[in-house]
């Protein structure tokens, strides 16, 4: 495995991030528990997850995946191997069993990380993060800014970044990030950290994949200059990218074709492009997979790459993705695709 700093921490990730939101929904606590264990044992030091996930969000899973990764931590007795990242979860009416006043209000995040460190059953997290804005702003398969002049949201970003300060002194966070977040966004965090004095967010998980390189556009040169690596999520696309749906061996429990809601990876430009991709990698002796996760392995703006898997055998192959190197030929040829049909999954 390889490994890169987190930010301005002293943290060495892996390249590969066991992303869990499956845990609870499509994999059972058993699976879990076996996928940690094949990523532990294959030098994976890195998990993220979420206090909203299993996904889909609903009411009866609700935490389920903190609470499957609690349990391989209480079992396995290696809580102190892993960089554990999690995240509050942002407004949505759609999620208001998590709570009532969902949001970075202080009151919401303190509950939040209280709640979340009881089902992992550990007393620190290492990364907590910003599931997405408060604000309406684009995310979310949204690729352009349409300013809504009716928004309410009132900037409460210095009453958040402050709660995010304690949290660190009291030891309960070692280090933040944000995730679903814009340029502006960031911009306005490192402003307020400078100003309260705190740390600076260390990192940011949105979506990246061959079907969605907006990130490149306006945030990569952020991620560089100023240290804030890209947690890359979706690299395959919610699967799209593997090819099987193109071929016909997708099956009536893959994520697309049993969430119909979840469907940002579905536009014909996004099939047209998946066919292109496995082409150039039929082409060059490569699985569909291993062209599209080797692609964001690549990216200097790209802290660790977050997979997730629903059985073992697909587990394998993406974590074995960091072993290959695309030649310039390879990337050449995505970059030619991309020229033609720029980001269709936003």
């Amino acid at each position: 495995m390889q490994f890169k700093k987190l930010g301005n921490t002293e943290w060495e990730v892996s390249t590969i991030c066991l992303g869990t939101m499956n845990f609870g929904q499509q994999n059972t606590e058993a699976d879990g528990h076996e996928q940690m264990d094949y990523a532990y044992e294959n030098g994976i030091n890195f998990f993220d997850t979420a206090e909203m996930y299993a996904v889909p969000g609903r009411a009866e899973t609700q935490g389920s995946t903190e609470k499957i990764v609690g349990t391989w931590f209480k079992n396995s007795g290696k809580r102190e191997n892993i960089i554990l990242a999690t995240k509050v979860t942002g407004p949505n009416p759609n999620f208001s069993y998590i709570s009532d006043n969902l949001g970075f209000s202080r009151p919401r995040i303190l509950e939040a990380i209280d709640l979340s460190l009881m089902r992992l059953q550990t007393d620190y997290v290492d990364l907590y993060q910003f599931h997405w804005p408060e604000r309406k702003t684009n995310y979310f398969g949204q690729l352009g800014y349409l300013h809504d002049e009716n928004e309410r949201w009132v900037d409460n970003f210095e009453e958040s970044i402050a709660t995010i300060g304690n949290l660190i002194k009291s030891g309960k966070i070692r280090a933040w990030g944000l995730s679903n977040e814009t340029p502006w966004g960031i911009m306005r965090c490192l402003q307020v950290c400078d100003k309260l004095d705190i740390d600076r967010p260390v990192s940011i998980q949105n979506p990246y994949s061959l079907l969605n390189r907006s990130y490149e556009v306006g945030i990569a040169e952020m991620s560089i200059r100023e240290d804030i690596g890209l947690l890359a999520y979706s690299p395959l696309g919610f699967g799209r990218l593997t090819g099987k749906f193109l071929k016909g061996h997708d099956t009536p429990t893959d994520r697309i074709n049993q969430f119909k809601n979840m469907a940002r990876y579905n536009s014909p430009s996004s099939l047209e492009a998946t066919k292109l991709y496995v082409d150039i990698a039929e082409r060059h002796g490569l699985t569909p997979t291993q062209l599209a996760l080797a692609f964001v392995n690549s990216r200097r703006f790209v802290t660790s790459n977050i997979i997730g898997a629903t059985t073992l055998e697909q587990l394998k192959e993406n974590i074995s993705s960091f072993e290959i190197v695309l030649s310039a030929e390879i990337i050449k040829e995505i970059n030619d695709v991309h020229l033609i049909i720029s980001n269709p999954a936003p």
